[in-house]
C-alpha cells in the first residue's frame, strides 16, 4: 500500500497467519490500531481485496496503523474454512497479539463485518472499540448479532443501493430494531465497482468525526 507496509506472519489457533501491517506516512503517533476482516474466503475474498485496501486506506489516512490478515485457508494463512467460527476467534487472537496497546478500530467488509460483529460482541465492554466500519454487511447470509448499543456512536454502516450479493432490504432489516443509521450508497453494488473513492471518503468523513 505505502513504504510502511510490512508483510508478515504470526501463529494462530490452527497455524500461521498471514498479514499486512500498513504504518501512517506521518511521524506523529499513531491514532491507534485498525484491523480490517476481509470477505467470503469461499468465494475468492483476501485481505487484498480492493474494498478492504480502500478501508485501510482511508485509516492510514487518518493516522490509524492498519491491519489486514488472511483468515484461515486463504493465502499463506494455514486451516480451513469454519462459517465464521474460527475466524472470529482468529481475529480475536489477532487483536490480542497485534492490537494490544492504545485504541483499537474494527472494520471488516461483507462476511468480514459479520466475523467483526462477532468479534465486538466478545470483546465489549471490557475492551471497548473506539472506532467500527461495516461495509455490505452479509445480513442475508449469516446471523450477524447486534451492535452494543453504546458501539452506535462509534460505528458506520455503509451499503450499496443495488447489492445483488446481499441486499439492502437485509441489511435494514438487521439495523431496524437497533435503530441503528445505514448509509445508502446510490447506485452502489456490492463491490463498490467505480465508487471505491466515494467509499473512502464516508470513511474518513467518520473517521475524522
Amino acid at each position: 500500500m505505502n513504504s510502511r507496509t510490512q508483510r508478515f506472519t504470526m501463529d494462530g489457533a490452527v497455524g500461521a497467519i498471514e498479514a499486512l501491517r500498513d504504518e501512517p506516512l506521518s511521524d506523529a503517533p499513531p491514532k491507534g490500531t485498525a484491523v480490517i476482516a476481509h470477505p467470503h474466503p469461499l468465494f475468492g475474498g483476501t485481505m487484498e481485496n480492493k474494498v478492504v485496501q480502500t478501508i485501510a486506506r482511508a485509516f492510514v489516512q487518518s493516522g490509524w496503523v492498519a491491519l489486514r490478515f488472511n483468515f484461515r485457508g486463504v493465502g499463506a494463512s494455514e486451516g480451513v474454512h469454519d462459517d465464521g467460527v474460527g475466524e472470529t476467534q482468529d481475529l480475536l487472537d489477532f487483536i490480542s497479539a497485534q492490537a494490544a496497546q492504545g485504541p483499537l478500530a474494527l472494520a471488516g467488509f461483507s462476511f468480514g463485518s459479520y466475523v467483526a460483529v462477532r468479534a465486538i460482541e466478545s470483546l465489549w465492554p471490557s475492551w471497548p472499540v473506539e472506532k467500527v466500519v461495516l461495509v455490505g454487511t452479509a445480513a442475508s447470509r449469516f446471523q450477524v448479532p447486534p451492535l452494543p448499543s453504546e458501539a452506535h456512536d462509534r460505528a458506520l454502516v455503509v451499503h450499496g443501493e443495488v447489492d445483488d450479493t446481499v441486499p439492502l432490504a437485509a441489511v435494514m432489516d438487521w439495523a431496524r430494531p437497533q435503530s441503528l443509521p445505514v448509509t445508502v450508497v446510490p447506485g452502489g453494488e456490492h463491490f463498490f465497482h467505480g465508487q471505491l473513492p466515494l467509499l473512502k471518503s464516508l470513511v474518513l468523513r467518520h473517521l475524522r468525526s
